[in-house]
């Protein structure tokens, strides 16, 4: 087997994982929050942070899967506590958002993340992009608008909380951008709990791991992709109602995300 084809084969295998594990949460997010009746989304978000924090300590100390960094500077500190702050607030308002929202639409808003990244880069950079960049993110805020007329399930505070989880999480990305130049007693519960933990770790790392051997643009193409995946399993598992409307407005916000990537490849 060449090189070529094991690097083919490796990066296919993060692919799959980055999936898996990205729905995978997802689901069992929904499960936990709304099905399951476990109503502590904030407690939940610690058991995702804590998760991250102890294994990412071992592959980076034991494994060596990285090389250990140290903090250089207070500016280089207050960058990351910052960062971790806004990615902790988009993950928490995003388990909030799924007690309220089905996970169909919750994927539908969570479409519109390259609108308020493009906004937010703007802000913070002063970047401009090409006008057709700009106007391939019309259809990505039209398809949403038309998802909420039409989502038999519309909560208004949960489509707030995911507006603003969504905006975090876009703002995030901005940042990361300039930084690298209990419920009801059961006795699974702590099972539950240790698995979707352990999954949002993996969701994590092999995002970053996607993105290294990749690229930026793929990794979005790649999770528009998982967004209609997650949308199909969603319904199936948890039976939510739908209309045709709801799903022609995130048929269109789908489109628009493509095409904001596309444009953004041609114009850069």
């Amino acid at each position: 087997m060449s090189s070529t084809q094991k690097q083919a084969i490796f990066i296919c295998s993060l692919i799959v994982l980055w999936y898996s594990s990205n729905i995978g949460v997802l689901l069992l997010n929904k499960f936990l929050l709304s099905n399951y009746g476990f109503r502590f989304p904030i407690f939940l978000t610690m058991c995702h942070m804590s998760a991250c924090a102890i294994l990412s300590y071992i592959s980076i100390v034991f494994l060596k899967v990285v090389p250990l960094q140290t903090l250089k500077s207070r500016s280089q500190f207050l960058k990351i506590a910052t960062l971790s702050i806004v990615f902790c607030g988009s993950v928490v308002g995003g388990n909030i958002s799924l007690r309220y929202l089905a996970v169909s639409f919750n994927q539908a808003v969570g479409a519109t993340t390259p609108f308020f990244t493009a906004l937010f880069a703007y802000l913070a950079t002063l970047k401009r992009e090409a006008w057709v960049t700009y106007a391939a993110l019309v259809p990505v805020v039209t398809g949403v608008v038309i998802a909420s007329g039409g989502e038999p399930s519309f909560h208004l505070f949960g489509f707030v909380i995911c507006i603003i989880a969504t905006a975090a999480r876009a703002f995030k990305s901005v940042l990361q951008d300039v930084t690298l130049k209990l419920g009801r007693e059961h006795k699974f519960m702590w099972l539950l709990l240790l698995v979707n933990s352990v999954m949002a770790y993996s969701a994590n790392l092999s995002n970053f791991l996607v993105t290294k051997h990749t690229s930026a643009l793929t990794l979005q193409v790649l999770g528009n992709a998982k967004g209609a995946v997650a949308v199909v399993i969603s319904i199936l598992l948890f039976k939510n109602p739908v209309t045709v409307i709801g799903i022609g407005g995130y048929m269109i916000t789908v489109m628009g995300v493509v095409a904001y990537g596309e444009a953004k490849r041609r114009f850069r």
